[in-house]
């Protein structure tokens, strides 16, 4: 066998394969079992624990997850979020916590004395650093839950960094290898505020965990997700009505007055004409239209978001 052709024979190792078979990527299945159970504890526990801590009422509640590459999820969140990159020694040495801005202009506002019916939903924007300084706090409590929530041994405190503006995130290190990751988000409801808080971490660590419920909550939490199984089951069997709309020619106010049973307006594209399926008043899919016999169909190009974004949007 010649050098030559022993350089043709190489060919890289497929990225995703090798990860699945190191423990470095799980199925949706289990990476969402892993997920949902960080989701409702934290929807157990930090509602009382920030009631303590503010004297605010704050609702928490599972928002669902994400996968992807860590570098993608982080910039998937958008530039008007606060950041810190944490870790858990016998756990993570490296996850990244993540909330909306809004909610930290809120809490900031309402521990200045202002009353939450009071306060009008703030855009999204960059914080201040008092206001980073404030979101320290959410933070903390979070990941203080999360060190409860998995199997770290040796009973070590997170480590978590002062919050930033995604903005001013530094360049990834081209020496530090990209991770498959998964980002568990949950809603934060403070007043008028609903926004987003999500945990991202590595599959390779989420692999290796098992959630520990506190005394109490294994119980409650099986009960219910037994019901929300079941009810989840029965939705999805639920008839849903689809609406298609095809973007027409532009007309006038005069010519659109006087057509008559008849008249034809031509559709806007020329060739692949677009049309955007919803139901419930949501966009779900961007199709093409065609034909199959004697039925107009459309043929379905592109999807506005996942499956469970398309559920949460249909149910919403």
């Amino acid at each position: 066998m010649t050098a030559h052709t022993t350089t043709d024979n190489v060919h890289p190792f497929d990225r995703r394969l090798l990860a699945r078979m190191t423990g470095a990527l799980g199925d949706s299945q289990t990476i969402g079992k892993i997920c949902g159970d960080l989701g409702h504890i934290f929807s157990e526990f930090l509602p009382d624990i920030l009631k303590a801590e503010t004297g605010l009422d704050i609702a928490i509640a599972y928002a669902g997850f994400d996968v992807g590459m860590k570098s993608e999820l982080v910039t998937d969140l958008g530039t008007a979020v606060a950041l810190s990159d944490a870790s858990l020694r016998n756990w993570a040495a490296d996850f990244t916590l993540s909330c909306d801005s809004p909610l930290i202009i809120t809490l900031m506002e309402t521990l200045l004395g202002a009353p939450p019916s009071a306060i009008e939903e703030p855009k999204p924007r960059a914080l201040s650093a008092i206001e980073l300084d404030a979101a320290t706090m959410i933070f903390e409590k979070f990941a203080d839950v999360l060190r409860s929530a998995v199997n770290a041994s040796g009973g070590f405190e997170p480590l978590v960094g002062r919050p930033y503006n995604s903005a001013t995130r530094p360049a990834d290190d081209p020496d530090v290898e990209d991770c498959y990751a998964a980002c568990v988000n949950v809603t934060v409801g403070l007043g008028p505020v609903l926004s987003t808080f999500s945990v991202i971490v590595p599959q390779k660590t989420l692999l290796k965990t098992t959630i520990v419920f506190p005394k109490g909550v294994g119980h409650n939490k099986k009960a219910k997700s037994e019901w929300n199984e079941h009810l989840e089951q029965q939705v999805r069997r639920s008839a849903v009505t689809l609406e298609a709309r095809i973007k027409l020619e532009s007309l006038t106010l005069d010519t659109i007055s006087r057509l008559q049973p008849g008249d034809v307006i031509p559709f806007h594209d020329a060739q692949d004409v677009r049309v955007e399926v919803n139901a419930n008043g949501r966009e779900l899919y961007i199709c093409e239209f065609g034909r199959s016999g004697a039925k107009y169909t459309v043929r379905i190009k592109d999807t506005h978001g996942s499956e469970n974004d398309i559920l949460h949007h249909i149910m919403g």
